[in-house]
């Protein structure tokens, strides 16, 4: 009988590489939202709670989606094309339970469609990016031998 830990570490890849995938990923999601909210004529460094409560619907709607599609898993940063395709499937399950969280009493904001469908592309395309970057990057990183 396998327990939640084993099944943790089938979908996450417990190691300092995938700790950065992580961090890259929440700043990422953090700099659509920042830059949302910027578009919004709100000033994140006056208004940091306002950022956070746009932030947090997202944030745990991520962290349960890429953990349940396995984002994180060993291997899948093997195939460029596997992890986009992973990840972007991830996002668009956490832009949807965004969208609902907003839609409680517990955070601003609603579940407007226009915003879920711009935040589905935007944030797609921001996780997406970043890592087609790192992709591009890590070969000529590793061969300096800094990594």
């Amino acid at each position: 009988m396998s327990t939640v830990a084993d099944r943790v570490r089938g979908r996450v890849d417990l190691s300092v590489s995938t700790a950065g995938l992580l961090l890259g990923d929440l700043v990422a999601i953090a700099a659509f939202v920042i830059i949302g909210e910027m578009s919004h004529s709100i000033d994140p460094l006056a208004n940091p709670g306002i950022v956070a409560d746009t932030y947090v619907p997202f944030l745990v709607g991520w962290l349960l989606a890429a953990g349940l599609a396995g984002v994180y898993a060993r291997g899948l940063h093997e195939s460029p094309r596997r992890k986009a395709v992973t990840v972007l499937g991830a996002w668009l399950v956490a832009d949807a339970v965004g969208q609902l969280l907003r839609s409680t009493a517990y955070f601003h904001g609603d579940a407007a469609l226009t915003f879920a469908l711009v935040a589905a592309a935007v944030g797609g395309l921001f996780l997406v990016a970043w890592r087609l970057v790192l992709v591009a990057v890590m070969p000529r990183f590793r061969s300096t031998g800094r990594a």
